[in-house]
């Protein structure tokens, strides 16, 4: 939380060149006949099959190697951390080992037709969360590393994580293929609705929790839905206020957890918040702009989150509007450079926090009114956005196969509607095609990868085991 200066010492508050749009435009010089002729000619050149190809590189990096260059950018306490909250299981594993698997793809087919990525497209990387005009929506809720690329690369890793958590879950192989398959097929048969859309239809589609309830027709799974709806709309700036903070001398202020929750001194930031939030609130649109300035800043406070996340610079900000009950807490994360750009060409922002915002508006629906961004005087960037906001996900580890199949197919509409706003929807479709043919080859891929994802998380127990690396819960 650092206002960023110049040579001089003086503020630079100024928001960041803008760039191109972070997506791959459409050609609107082709007619929808030619896109659909050059969706289909794509499977000469890729082979819908060929997506069932998963073979190690022989100079494939060390996957421990790679977390551990990951980490030097990080702040060193809360690197054993990260390696503990992987180590439970390979799923607790794949969450935070985006960067592995982005070296990963470069090397198998893809067919050149690109979409924003989500980056990092793993089940628990959805979930509900309130619209501006507080409609409860299902999307992609993650996009720390959201770039413009092949959009295959998303529904595998989005089908890899059905498997592997079927498998944490003790499911049976086919179990695991049957949600895999849902993923593929779900997002398949969407897109192929969303070719057939005009413009503006997709645009503003949207897939609501109303949506998703009416999929469900199995009564203890709709009652288990109907609790998450009840909490996630629960959880908002209030409720984070009666789990964070405290009041000490009659003051109200984040309350100290090292190393998860620690508040910034007093000296180190009162003379630079108003610098950072000048900073931060010429990125917001006039309205919201004209919002925030309604609250008045209390406190900040590092916090530790996530699991792929973990070591990354992140605070959180009280601000107080009427009084001590209208809350709104705002969380500023450091947004490093997208894991993707080891295969794809560096975002068109300079910005890295501007890149997260700009690709988190084009994929979601609808999103934050909060999101922003600064860069601090490190050169680190940032983006803001609301701590809470009625977010809720699924709990992986009590759903039943079935469950687990239901959210897959629901995730592949959320990410198909995510691809047809950023991507070419009818090339993509007519790729696709009709026939299960692409599904199958995505199933037979997720299964393959999945035993990577189980080779690579021995591979980090047995690092900590040794004393290669520190990993430690409680560090």
């Amino acid at each position: 939380m650092e206002a960023h200066r110049d040579s001089h010492g003086a503020v630079d508050a100024r928001a960041p060149n803008v760039a191109a749009d972070p997506g791959e435009r459409v050609n609107t010089a082709l007619s929808y006949q030619q896109r659909r002729e050059r969706g289909r000619a794509a499977r000469q050149r890729t082979p819908r099959s060929s997506h069932a190809v998963w073979k190690p590189a022989p100079d494939r990096p060390d996957p421990i190697e790679l977390l551990q260059e990951q980490a030097r950018t990080r702040e060193p306490d809360l690197a054993p951390i990260r390696y503990a909250r992987m180590m439970p299981s390979p799923f607790t594993f794949m969450r935070g080992s985006a960067i592995i698997m982005a070296h990963d793809p470069g090397g198998t087919p893809h067919t050149g037709i690109q979409a924003q990525l989500c980056g990092d497209c793993h089940l628990l990387n959805f979930g509900v969360y309130a619209s501006p005009e507080r409609t409860l929506l299902f999307d992609v809720n993650d996009f720390d590393e959201t770039l413009p690329g092949p959009w295959e690369w998303d529904l595998k890793r989005l089908a890899t994580s059905m498997v592997v958590a079927g498998r944490d879950n003790g499911f049976s192989d086919s179990g695991c293929r049957v949600a895999a398959r849902a993923a593929a097929t779900s997002y398949r048969q969407r897109m192929a609705e969303f070719s057939e859309m005009g413009e503006l239809e997709t645009w503003y589609s949207r897939v609501t929790a109303d949506d998703v309830f009416g999929l469900i027709s199995d009564s203890r799974t709709r009652k288990k839905a109907k609790k998450g709806l009840t909490k996630a709309r629960g959880r908002d700036s209030l409720q984070a206020l009666s789990r964070l903070t405290s009041v000490v001398d009659g003051r109200r202020m984040f309350a100290d957890d090292p190393p998860f929750l620690v508040r910034v001194k007093e000296d180190e930031i009162r003379d630079q918040i108003d610098e950072i939030l000048q900073m931060y609130r010429r990125t917001l649109q006039d309205d919201r702009l004209y919002l925030l300035d309604r609250y008045r800043f209390v406190d900040v406070a590092r916090k530790v989150v996530g699991v792929g996340s973990v070591g990354t610079r992140d605070y959180v900000v009280l601000l107080e509007g009427r009084d001590e009950e209208d809350p709104l807490i705002l969380q500023v994360k450091e947004a490093e450079p997208s894991v993707l750009e080891v295969h794809l060409p560096q975002s068109a922002y300079k910005h890295q926090g501007q890149r997260v915002v700009a690709g988190q508006r084009l994929m979601q629906a609808a999103s934050d009114i909060f999101l922003g961004w600064l860069r601090g005087p490190a050169g680190r960037d940032f983006y803001w956005r609301q701590l809470r906001d009625m977010k809720g996900s699924v709990k992986v580890e009590r759903t039943s196969p079935d469950e687990l199949a239901l959210y897959a197919s629901t995730c592949g509409w959320a990410l198909a509607r995510a691809h047809a706003r950023s991507g070419d929807r009818v090339q993509i479709s007519a790729y696709l095609g009709k026939s299960e043919r692409f599904d199958g080859a995505i199933v037979d891929f997720a299964v393959t990868y999945a035993d990577q994802i189980e080779r690579d998380h021995a591979a980090l127990c047995a690092a900590v085991k040794s004393g290669k690396i520190v990993g430690d819960v409680g560090a």
